[in-house]
């Protein structure tokens, strides 16, 4: 006997178990018989559409024996909402249930349907009680506390880029997102998803800006991105990150020739001349655009490109 059949509170409800092609299936799904007897529970709160804290109780323990059931955060996000509403205090509810969403994401760092139902909780707070209703500042704290288990968690940047956008956090001096990208990157300078993140904060605020837009910040970023490649030369990241600031800002690939040629010496065929493939497939790029553009290639350096084979 189960938890669910042999207690008194749910003795009103007759479970709905699943169909999976009749008494003799071909290929039945091993569930174990705690989770299957829940979840025939569960089937038959929702075909009776029921929203109670019971129910609340219930999709908490299916979450915990299975935090990937997209319709079970679903069905708990509609019920969360009808019970804090019945007592009177949504906002205490959805609070409550962020906190609670903590430890369950950092449980299961992985899961997307986690941070599915954070953005819902986040918006719904927003909604009932203003903007000032949401700690954006704890979010951000939380978020980095996630990194420091994966920082290279997709869903979790992907919240960060939505809190960013959703809050309109822009502003460098106010919010801290740049100093952000900059402790992250000091911990890996290889980590791609915050280079990403930095290019999305000061190149993505639709009202403006940005490397295109301000020759300051054009100029930071590419002292930013020059200083990094020197603690990694061999690193794709920043010089990826060093070409998109160029491109965007118009000044052209030609401008960082002088840079490049300090990690791929092209006059002499020593070894040790190239220190980076990624400064050698820059200068290949541009020495094509000036010869595209009618310039006179030298034809040492264009011999080499075209020949030489790095191994670093």
């Amino acid at each position: 006997m189960g938890k669910y059949s042999t207690s008194p509170q749910w003795a009103d409800i007759t479970p709905l178990p699943t169909n999976e092609g009749g008494p003799n299936p071909l290929a039945a799904i091993a569930y174990s018989d705690e989770y299957a007897e829940t979840m025939s529970y569960l089937r038959a709160c929702m075909a009776a559409d029921e929203a109670s804290p019971r129910v609340l109780d219930l999709t908490e323990d299916l979450i915990d024996m299975n935090p990937a059931h997209y319709t079970v955060w679903l069905y708990r996000a509609k019920v969360l909402i009808k019970v804090s509403e019945e007592r009177g205090d949504l906002l205490g509810g959805l609070k409550g249930e962020l906190e609670w969403l903590n430890e369950i994401a950092l449980s299961h760092q992985k899961n997307y349907q986690i941070w599915h139902h954070r953005n819902m909780l986040v918006d719904k707070i927003k909604e009932v009680g203003g903007e000032g209703a949401v700690d954006v500042r704890a979010e951000q704290e939380f978020v980095e506390r996630m990194f420091g288990l994966d920082a290279k968690n997709y869903h979790v940047w992907s919240y960060r880029q939505w809190l960013v956008k959703r809050f309109n956090l822009w502003d460098e001096s106010k919010f801290g997102e740049l100093e952000f990208t900059e402790r992250m990157l000091k911990k890996d300078v290889r980590n791609n998803s915050a280079w990403n993140h930095r290019w999305y904060v000061i190149n993505g605020n639709p009202s403006g800006g940005g490397v295109e837009q301000d020759e300051g910040v054009r100029d930071r970023e590419v002292a930013f991105a020059k200083k990094a490649i020197e603690k990694a030369p061999q690193n794709c990241s920043p010089w990826n990150y060093l070409r998109g600031v160029v491109r965007k800002s118009g000044v052209g690939l030609g401008s960082l020739k002088g840079f490049a040629e300090q990690y791929a010496n092209l006059e002499i065929e020593v070894e040790g001349g190239v220190r980076s493939s990624h400064a050698l497939d820059l200068l290949a790029d541009i020495l094509g655009e000036e010869e595209g553009e009618g310039g006179k290639v030298k034809a040492g350096p264009a011999r080499i490109l075209s020949s030489c084979q790095v191994s670093i």
